[in-house]
């Protein structure tokens, strides 16, 4: 007997970033971070409970994956396991139409998918909250792919209380992302892995402390369609994350001279009049978000920088969702 799903999910850019753990085991997060979804940019995900299955399989990008990725599939297909009462192993069928494992939040696209999918082949009906914890508990920042549009992610303080959800419409501010592709190269430490190393930086616990204050001013710039007080406090933002990284131990040196390259070109080109803001996620890579009026001329700006490989453009996403 089988039982198949398939699900959608949008990777994620976080405006107010994600970085450390109250809980590791939960992934219940240090701070609240702001985040918007990523159209265009998706994880496609089946899943399939079999009874002839003796063990978890994972099949991503038509690669099968065993040892600790799969183990991590394996971990929230248990937890579905669970909530259903039932003991079924299931097979799953996974592809990104975008660079895996190189800060282009792959794993938040996976795991949303994956929470959708496994929960409705096991027969689970649950609702966007739910949803958004179950995906928490494969990536933390896939509770934030759950929802669409602009999406908040209260940190809360137990595993019921820390959940993403929709704080504006994704028609409310049409918004792109521009990525600056630098290194499609699997990054050496993970988020996952770097998570646990946020409190061995003496900057962590200044950049969890103020992160309230930088949640307000990004949540009511995007509420008022404020670019420039949003530019500034996403640059902030990210800038402050990066320094924990690069102060951590041993310290986490994403960046590339690219990476540095399109950083001071956005800066020069806000300057100048010319509506952009960077933010960069665990890895090299660059995301230039402008208001969508902009987003083709910022994508030929970011193609003539020596060292950009290509340009990805996405706009605000909506939800994860089922798919025949």
């Amino acid at each position: 007997m089988t039982k198949s799903a398939t699900a959608i999910a949008h990777p994620n850019i976080a405006f107010i970033k994600y970085w450390g753990n109250r809980d590791h085991a939960l992934r219940i997060p240090a701070n609240g971070s702001i985040s918007m979804n990523l159209s265009g940019l998706e994880t496609k995900t089946t899943v399939t409970f079999d009874t002839t299955l003796d063990s978890d399989t994972l099949t991503l990008n038509e690669n099968p994956v065993t040892g600790p990725g799969l183990e991590r599939v394996s971990q929230m297909l248990a937890r579905v396991r669970d909530m259903a009462g039932i003991s079924t192993y299931a097979r799953v069928v996974s592809g990104n139409n975008f660079p895996t494992g190189s800060g282009i939040a792959s794993s938040a696209a996976a795991f949303a998918a994956l929470a959708l999918a496994s929960s409705s082949a096991a027969g689970l009906n649950l609702e966007e909250k739910e949803l958004s914890i179950l995906a928490r508990t494969g990536s933390g920042s896939a509770s934030r792919s759950v929802p669409g549009g602009f999406v908040e992610w209260l940190p809360g303080d137990s595993h019921e209380t820390s959940f993403a959800r929709t704080f504006a419409p994704l028609e409310s501010w049409p918004l792109a992302d521009c990525v600056a592709v630098v290194s499609q190269a699997h990054k050496a430490v993970g988020s996952t892995g770097g998570h646990t190393l946020a409190d061995t930086s003496p900057f962590q616990s200044v950049r969890v402390q103020d992160a309230p204050r930088r949640l307000e001013i990004c949540r009511r710039a995007i509420l008022e369609k404020d670019f420039s007080t949003f530019a500034e406090i996403i640059e902030l933002d990210s800038n402050m994350m990066h320094a924990v990284m690069q102060t951590s131990t041993p310290p986490l040196m994403y960046w590339q001279p690219a990476t540095l390259a399109v950083m001071s070109a956005v800066q020069a080109w806000r300057k100048s009049g010319f509506p952009a803001a960077y933010t960069i996620d665990a890895g090299p890579n660059v995301h230039v978000i402008c208001p969508e009026g902009f987003q083709q001329q910022t994508a030929q700006r970011l193609k003539e920088i020596p060292g950009v490989l290509q340009v990805l453009q996405a706009t605000c996403g909506g939800p994860a969702h089922l798919v025949e």
